[in-house]
């Protein structure tokens, strides 16, 4: 009965035209193993020729092996049948299944309609199909539909499988290093105690530090590595031991599995068009946030730390993340800055940022997302040198019933410290020696006529000799851990002075990150408030109880530069009866300083003598002084010479040679001079001599 129907619909028309036969596998792993499927649709061409068509007029698209028929994209082969049908070259297309011509409805309906307007047939193993006739055409839309559901179906049921697995904690996934599956299939940690050493050691390390970056450093400073265990392919369970990177800190500290839980759904991955590239799908994988992990059995296997230690560091990695710094703590940084990243605005609430004045010191804590993000002004403006200290000494007060069980613990993380980096490099050296004697004794257990064998067993054997050397001479030139480690006198000196906790906190040999670091340990956040006088400081301590205080504003530049009115009171004290330059000597002999600090001098009283109007009763000119005599009781050499009844040339000549006690401020200044009723009675002439004019030798005598 379908013969004489497939014969009917065959007619000369399509017989002149090729017929094309599409071949296709999904994957190529069905390529490889699904042989059978593919002698099947390579079989086809028998079909085509017992359906009329001659060998030369067949046509077999076969390049789309090993492509999914879920999207045309990257299907070049189903994209030249489309051509060929939609140009009216093909007089039938030949498949197995309406599966191996297009999965998606979209692809499948498309080529169904170009076949119907170019009269071309369709033939699977069931029979003939003209999708031209309304019946036909139906029974290929179902024929589509159903393999677009099919795929639907085996999908659902792959994930349905995969998911029941996850949920009883028995779906095999790619485990982290530091964790293995034992033969019996359970996931333990890894024998290897050098790889469990060095995760342990970043877990430690970070719960110190408190940053990625930190971690990073110490592993560099002491010449460490972390570990690699190759999962799957050829090299699957071999062991690299790499620089310890910063991507690969986060991603131990991220990971659940090192706190004993199986997580399933971390990632999530949709597919999506990207616009500016040729129309294909592509998947994006996106990190789930915690909270929305659908599968999360805690305690299912042995861990490296707690669900609460590591519920604690990821919270304080979010803290340590820059994005939207207003609701972020952040790292601890390297600046004077005590507060950084705990500092409110008081009249915003927002966080404020630190910026440092010009000797780079004093830190200033800014609140500036108004002026930055709207244009606005600055919210507040607060130095924070005087805060710093305040909270600094509230801080000291609170931790004094502590001290004693801070400085324990402290030693007893330094000396742990040390023994982790002491062990992991023991256990890696251990490890170089025990592979140098494993090839040793390969190399001597090979016959001496397999000479290329003994060669290459030689080389190997030379090299692991080699790493055992180099490993040796990192381990005596890394920097020794025992410093970290104290004896008993000194422990005893550590304890003893932890009673006195504001010198170590003051010690120079402590780090700003390290006062900050143990300041986040008690002080949630701290609050400034800007007022007429003082600053208002509220401190939040990690118990949501608050401690309030009043802080001295800093004065202003304007009255740091400014003179003490002490000094200028000074000033008018001495300014009747000494000069400038005697008020400077004194003052710098008192000990007191000008506005600009540094030490006086005679502009400088002048300046401030000016700026005050304090007059000066001993000038060093003789026309600021109408009278002829300074508060000091000295004359200007011309009230000498009036006094005296002779010349002012006289009197400087009596000056020089000691005859008057005379004074000049600078070499060939005024002359002043001390005259006493005695001094006055001896050398006072009885009048003035006024000697004539000498005439010019050309001028006559009268």
């Amino acid at each position: 009965m379908l013969a004489p129907l497939a014969s009917s619909k065959i007619r000369s028309d399509h017989l002149a035209r090729p017929a094309i036969i599409y071949v296709r596998q999904s994957t190529l792993a069905q390529v490889r193993e699904h042989t059978a499927s593919t002698a099947r649709q390579y079989d086809l061409v028998r079909r085509a020729r017992e359906l009329g068509w001659p060998p030369e007029a067949i046509t077999v698209i076969d390049q789309d092996q090993g492509r999914s028929g879920a999207s045309a994209a990257g299907r070049d082969g189903f994209q030249a049948l489309v051509a060929e049908v939609g140009l009216g070259h093909a007089g039938a297309v030949l498949s197995l299944e309406a599966s191996r011509l297009a999965r998606a409805s979209s692809d499948w309906y498309r080529l169904l309609e170009l076949c119907a307007l170019t009269e071309t047939l369709v033939v699977d193993e069931d029979g003939v199909y003209d999708p031209g006739q309304y019946d036909d055409r139906l029974l290929l839309g179902f024929k589509g539909t159903m393999s677009e559901a099919e795929l639907h179906w085996l999908r659902a049921r792959l994930l349905g499988g995969k998911l029941e697995k996850a949920r009883q904690g028995t779906l095999r996934v790619k485990l982290p290093t530091g964790l293995v599956y034992d033969p019996a299939g359970r996931v333990v940690l890894d024998p290897d105690e050098a790889v469990q050493a060095a995760i342990q050691l970043v877990f430690a390390l970070f719960e110190d530090a408190g940053s990625a970056l930190a971690v990073v450093r110490h592993f560099a400073a002491q010449c460490l590595q972390i570990p690699t265990r190759h999962w799957g392919g050829a090299r699957n369970g071999e062991l690299r031991w790499e620089p310890l990177r910063h991507g690969r800190v986060l991603t131990i500290l991220h990971d659940p599995a090192y706190a004993g839980a199986y997580v399933y759904g971390r990632t999530r991955t949709r597919t999506q068009l990207l616009p500016g590239e040729a129309l294909r799908l592509k998947g994006r994988t996106r990190q789930v946030a915690p909270e929305a992990w659908p599968i999360v059995l805690r305690d299912a296997h042995p861990g490296y730390i707690s669900w609460e230690q590591f519920l604690r560091i990821q919270q304080r990695l979010d803290d340590n993340r820059t994005f939207r710094p207003e609701e972020r703590r952040g790292a601890v940084r390297e600046g004077a800055a005590l507060l950084q990243g705990i500092v409110l605005c008081g009249r915003c609430g927002r966080r404020m940022a630190v910026r440092y004045l010009a000797d780079g010191t004093r830190p200033c804590y800014d609140c500036t997302e108004v002026h930055t993000e709207l244009a606005g002004s600055t919210c507040q403006s607060i130095r924070g040198d005087g805060v710093d200290v305040a909270v600094a000494r509230s801080f000291l007060e609170a931790l004094q019933p502590a001290e004693l069980t801070v400085a324990l613990a402290a030693l007893d993380d330094l000396e742990a410290r040390a023994q982790q980096i002491d062990r992991q490099w023991q256990l890696r050296l251990e490890q170089a020696r025990y592979e140098a004697d494993l090839a040793r004794r390969h190399f001597l257990a090979v016959e001496p006529e397999h000479r290329l064998v003994a060669r290459s067993l030689e080389r190997e054997w030379n090299a692991k000799l080699a790493d055992v050397e180099r490993l040796e001479r990192e381990d005596a030139t890394r920097p020794s851990s025992a410093a970290g480690l104290v004896s008993p006198e000194e422990r005893q000196r550590i304890l003893a002075l932890a009673h006195d906790l504001p010198t170590v906190w003051q010690a120079a040999t402590t780090t700003h990150a390290e006062r900050k670091q143990l300041l986040r340990c008690l002080i949630k956040d701290v609050t400034l408030t800007k007022q007429t006088t003082t600053i208002h400081v509220a401190i939040r301590w990690q118990t949501e109880s608050c401690t309030t205080l009043e802080v001295p504003r800093p004065p202003r530049s304007a009255d740091l530069r400014r003179t003490d009115p002490a000094v200028i009171r000074r000033i008018a004290e001495l300014a009747p009866n000494y000069t400038d330059r005697q008020i400077a000597a004194r003052l710098n002999a008192e000990g007191r300083a000008p506005g600009l600090k540094g030490t006086f001098t005679a502009d400088k009283v002048q300046w401030l003598r000016y700026k005050h109007a304090i007059p000066s009763g001993c000038p060093d000119g003789p026309l600021a002084c109408p009278t002829g005599q300074r508060g000091d009781g000295r004359y200007s050499a011309r009230a000498a010479a009036t006094e005296l009844n002779v010349s002012v040339s006289t009197i400087a000549a009596w000056c020089k040679v000691g005859r008057l006690d005379g004074i000049q401020t600078v070499p060939h200044g005024p002359w002043w001079i001390r005259l006493t009723p005695a001094i006055i009675a001896t050398l006072r002439k009885p009048a003035q001599r006024h000697w004539a004019r000498r005439a010019s030798p050309d001028q006559g005598v009268s």
